[in-house]
C-alpha cells in the first residue's frame, strides 16, 4: 500500500523541510535557506507557484509576530520603560497614548497662515 510519504517528490520533502526551517529560524528567510541547501530564489518561485506552500509560509509570519509579542511583554513585565511607551504608543492610541507636533511660532503664539489667491486686488 502506497502511502503519502511514500509519493512525495525530491521538492516536496524539500518544502516540508523549508517551512520548518522557516519556522525555526522565526522567518528569516536567508537563515532557512541555508539550513535547507536551496536558494533564495527557489523559495521565492515556490511561493509564486504553489499556493499550500504559499499559505504556509505565509502562517508563519504570525509565529514570527507572536514570538515578537511575547518578548514585548516580557520586557513590559521586566519594568522597561521603552517597551512600555511602545506599546502605548502603537495599541493605545484610542486611549490617547499619542504623539503629536504642535507647531507654533515666536512665544507659542499660533501660527496664523495667509493664503492668497493671486488676486492683489
Amino acid at each position: 500500500m502506497e502511502t503519502k510519504v511514500d509519493t512525495m517528490t525530491k521538492n516536496d520533502t524539500r518544502k516540508k523541510a523549508m517551512i520548518e526551517a522557516l519556522e525555526k529560524s522565526l522567518g528569516v528567510v536567508t537563515t532557512a535557506c541555508k539550513n535547507v541547501g536551496i536558494s533564495r530564489e527557489t523559495h521565492y518561485r515556490w511561493l509564486r507557484e504553489d499556493k499550500e506552500y504559499r499559505q504556509q509560509a505565509q502562517e508563519l509570519e504570525n509565529v514570527a509576530l507572536d514570538f515578537a509579542e511575547s518578548q514585548l511583554h516580557q520586557q513590559i513585565n521586566d519594568g522597561n520603560t521603552s517597551a512600555t511607551i511602545f506599546y502605548l504608543k502603537t495599541k493605545g492610541k484610542s486611549r490617547g497614548y499619542v504623539e503629536r507636533t504642535e507647531i507654533t511660532g515666536a512665544d507659542t503664539e499660533p501660527i496664523i497662515v495667509r493664503i492668497l489667491d493671486g488676486n492683489t486686488d
